[in-house]
């Protein structure tokens, strides 16, 4: 005998998992600074979706799949950040928030935390799991999801590689992987609760352009701007930023000395460690 969920009068609608991306990343072969201000310079520098935000989004993908419900992707971002998050609903998002105003410039990880945990707060206060990627690739401070945790007051497990969820009871069980220790542990908590991702796990899925195309003439991005969200001037963009760059140089190339040797391996073997002997490199 076959007894269904609202029997027993447990409702199982599945996971409402919450994507914060960076939706417009500067290529990292063409990061430049501006010398006056200190900000990335972003105009005619070519932009992309955080690449570590496709392996947290194929992460919660996964867990749509197997357990049902909605996966929501957002962005505090430029409007130009709405192409970006339509490119999400191709790879498979339900909805995508693009998160944009004047107010949120110039914001530095904690007013972008701020800015992010708040939005989530007020547009899904019944979230289970926000899922981040591990870090940016144009900043590599990993700070935000550890930051958007505090702001929230939940756990926070980094490093994820997979997770098993018990809708009945909503306890979900994290897999992350320590890289330098070789090793898997796993950690079982009560949603909500946020993970980051680790970034070699998860390949990404293609992008299906019919859901692109959808998401754009069906204006599945909806924008918000403060005048929505009302959050405090002074906890947000640059005047909510304890950051100051107080000042940047270009690194000057090292000057290496160039030796060549010619000859037999077990010479070359024996020239190269007498050498490194005499600089001081290895000890004798």
């Amino acid at each position: 005998m076959h007894i269904k969920s609202n029997e027993l009068g447990i409702i199982m609608s599945g996971l409402t998992i919450i994507v914060p991306v960076k939706a417009a990343v500067p290529n990292v072969t063409a990061v430049r600074l501006d010398p006056v201000t200190h900000n990335l310079v972003r105009e005619g520098v070519p932009l992309m979706l955080n690449p570590y935000d496709r392996n947290a989004l194929e992460f919660a993908l996964r867990l749509k799949d197997k357990y049902g419900g909605k996966v929501i992707t957002m962005s505090m971002a430029p409007p130009s950040g709405k192409d970006f998050l339509e490119s999400t609903i191709g790879m498979g998002a339900d909805e995508a928030y693009l998160i944009t105003d004047r107010a949120f410039a110039g914001a530095d990880t904690l007013a972008t935390s701020h800015t992010v945990a708040r939005s989530i707060q007020r547009l899904f206060p019944d979230f289970d799991l926000i899922v981040f990627g591990e870090e940016t690739t144009d900043s590599t401070t990993a700070h935000m999801p550890a930051q958007v945790a505090s702001w929230l007051n939940l756990p926070y497990v980094y490093y994820a590689v997979e997770a098993e969820v018990r809708l009945e009871d909503k306890v979900i069980r994290v897999t992350r992987y320590l890289e330098d220790e070789g090793v898997y542990e796993m950690y079982e908590y009560k949603m909500p609760i946020i993970i980051s991702v680790y970034k070699n796990s998860n390949p990404p899925r293609d992008l299906s352009l019919v859901r692109k195309i959808n998401a754009r003439v069906n204006g599945l991005v909806k924008v918000i701007d403060n005048n929505m969200l009302k959050l405090e001037r002074e906890c947000i963009g640059l005047r909510g930023s304890p950051t100051i760059v107080a000042k940047i140089e270009d690194a000057k190339p090292i000057e290496r000395k160039r030796q060549l040797f010619k000859g037999d391996p077990k010479e070359a073997a024996r020239w190269l460690l007498d050498n490194l002997t005499k600089e001081g490199v290895i000890r004798p």
